[in-house]
């Protein structure tokens, strides 16, 4: 085979790769949007106003601090009716731009906490505190599929 046609074939076999490729992509039927992490909390019986305020106040402080900084998209806090006495009350759910925006979580944290004017053993202990008031039953990662 001559230079002429290997080049040639080369360069064929990669158009080809190129275009098989990006014709796979545009297959799929969805595209990935914002990651949501969704933190599910049983308020103490009696306490549901006391756990809504610290949201309203403090919480909401450290994600607009996050949104700010650029960690977060957007959060919300969702009433859920349980039904039974181990199910959440309520949903705190956190949007972030995508998988990658969670990396150095340890990091931005820390950044975050700083931003707040506060320590590492500060945030802690009011994490303990707040323990008085709400359990957190755990929480869950999901990307969202938009389709197209």
């Amino acid at each position: 085979m001559s230079v002429k046609n290997r080049i040639a074939a080369c360069a064929a076999a990669a158009v080809f790769a190129s275009v098989s490729s990006s014709a796979i992509a545009q297959d799929h039927p969805y595209s990935e949007g914002v990651v949501v992490n969704v933190t599910r909390v049983r308020t103490v019986d009696g306490h549901f106003d006391d756990y809504m305020k610290w949201l309203s106040t403090e919480w909401k402080k450290q994600e607009e601090t996050a949104k700010k900084l650029g960690h977060i998209v957007s959060y919300e806090v969702l009433s859920v009716e349980p039904r039974t006495p181990e199910d959440a009350d309520l949903l705190l759910v956190v949007r972030s731009k995508n998988w990658a925006a969670l990396d150095g979580a340890l990091a931005k944290g820390d950044e975050l906490t700083k931003q707040l004017g506060q320590t590492s053993v500060q945030a802690n202990k009011e994490q303990a505190d707040r323990a008085k008031i709400r359990t957190i039953l755990g929480s869950s990662t999901m990307q969202v599929l938009e389709l197209k």
